[in-house]
């Protein structure tokens, strides 16, 4: 029976998105269907992030998961019937008047996300100061931005054994003490305050630019000082430039708190994107999204996306491979011993490049096999032998010789190409 049911949760999670279109690809991909292994569609090779897929409950459960036991279990709910936790999204709706010729009408935002503040207001003013396209009110841009970022930034395979593909026993012990480890080290959720209730509630210290990063002095030593100072006292640790009196500021508990961003700047330290609902993982001075704090930990394999927790594995390409996944991105045919070929980082067969990714002569029309010498020109490609590249008039040989290309063909000379005209 337990059998069964794995099987069964396989199979459901291949059917999850089934058929929905690529944003991406449009009408090129016929729907989305889930590779066995790798985690892109089989018909158009894009992301799951980049097709039409709804998956609130599917990420809710995710982001739940990762606050499992961890103090952030104020943002779950279990729920009662499997004790799944779920991650407790705090949706805002505003609702703002707006004046028309004769009535007033009522215009309703929904922000699919927002941060969990008491105060509207201050979560309203937060919003307005991420970029336009990167707010996620319902149905717009930024709630797609939002969506892709979920996927990218906290893969499930990068915290649950379960979400990954043929794991030993060995592997999934690691893994659990690995997220585990992160949970407890790095991982934590950003604070939406203003800079002076902090300095009214919680800790005393403040931080002062202009000097060392571990200067600080006592508040009370500051309330003498006029409301100009009170203004640039507090400067962004990301873009160094001044906090404006009023605007609120993000703090992160695990980098103490005199350290605080902007909201836009509020960003991951190698993607450069915002981090999504304001969860982080630090290390080394540093915030990351959770794709990049693995990433700066664990070997991650370049076929599967997963992390790498076997000791041995396959590098090539200035990239990391399990080894059963070394395989062409056409055909899945283990690469190794095998020639290859890179096509968009992504390693092909010789037989399926020749087959759909080689260019063709413009001499004899057959495909141009990746281990033979050839003559490019802008997007034109010959054999580099007697037989190709010819003056397209009178069939003398071009190579290392000077010739006039026009429109995929080449002349030895200016008689030839008045000829051909």
């Amino acid at each position: 029976m337990d059998l069964e049911a794995k099987v069964k949760k396989m199979g459901l999670g291949h059917e999850q998105g089934f058929g929905a279109p690529c944003l991406k690809c449009k009408g090129k991909c016929e729907g989305f269907e889930l590779h066995f292994w790798r985690k892109i569609c089989r018909n158009c090779k894009c992301g799951q992030e980049e097709h039409d897929v709804l998956l609130s409950n599917e990420e809710d459960r995710k982001v739940g998961k990762l606050f499992e036991d961890t103090k952030y279990t104020t943002l779950i709910a279990k729920l009662k019937s499997d004790g799944i936790p779920m991650y407790k999204r705090n949706v805002m709706i505003l609702t703002n008047p707006v004046a028309a010729k004769k009535n007033v009408s009522i215009n309703t935002v929904t922000y699919e996300w927002a941060p969990p503040v008491q105060n509207q207001a201050l979560a309203r003013q937060y919003m307005q100061m991420l970029p336009k396209e990167k707010q996620p009110v319902a149905g717009s841009e930024g709630a797609q931005y939002r969506k892709k970022q979920l996927a990218k930034q906290l893969p499930a395979h990068d915290q649950d054994p379960s979400k990954c593909h043929e794991l030993s026993p060995k592997e999934v012990k690691e893994m659990e003490q690995f997220v585990k480890k992160y949970k407890s080290e790095a991982l934590g959720v950003g604070d939406v305050k203003l800079p002076c209730d902090m300095n009214a509630q919680g800790p005393n210290k403040t931080y002062i630019p202009g000097g060392d990063r571990s200067t600080t002095t006592a508040v009370g030593a500051m309330e003498d000082k006029s409301a100009e100072h009170k203004r640039t006292q507090y400067s962004c640790y990301c873009c160094k430039l001044s906090m404006k009196e009023g605007d609120p500021a993000i703090y992160a508990e695990r980098a103490g708190y005199d350290k605080l961003w902007h909201p836009a700047c509020f960003v991951c330290s190698t993607c450069h994107e915002l981090l999504v609902d304001m969860i982080y993982f630090w290390k080394n001075g540093k915030l990351y999204c959770g794709r990049h704090y693995c990433d700066s930990e664990k070997p991650r394999c370049a076929g599967c996306d997963e992390l790498i927790f076997s000791n041995e594995y396959t590098q090539a390409e200035n990239q990391n491979w399990h080894l059963k996944h070394f395989c062409c991105f056409d055909c899945d045919n283990i690469l190794a011993g095998e020639i290859y070929v890179m096509v968009n980082d992504k390693p092909v067969c010789k037989p399926c490049y020749v087959k759909n990714h080689a260019v063709v002569c413009q001499g004899c029309h057959n495909a141009i096999d990746p281990e033979v010498q050839r003559v490019t020109y802008n997007n034109f490609s010959w054999h580099a032998s007697t037989e190709c590249f010819l003056c397209s008039c009178c069939s003398k040989c071009l190579i290392g010789q000077k010739f006039m290309p026009v429109e995929g063909m080449v002349f030895c000379s200016v008689e030839c190409k008045k000829m051909m005209s």
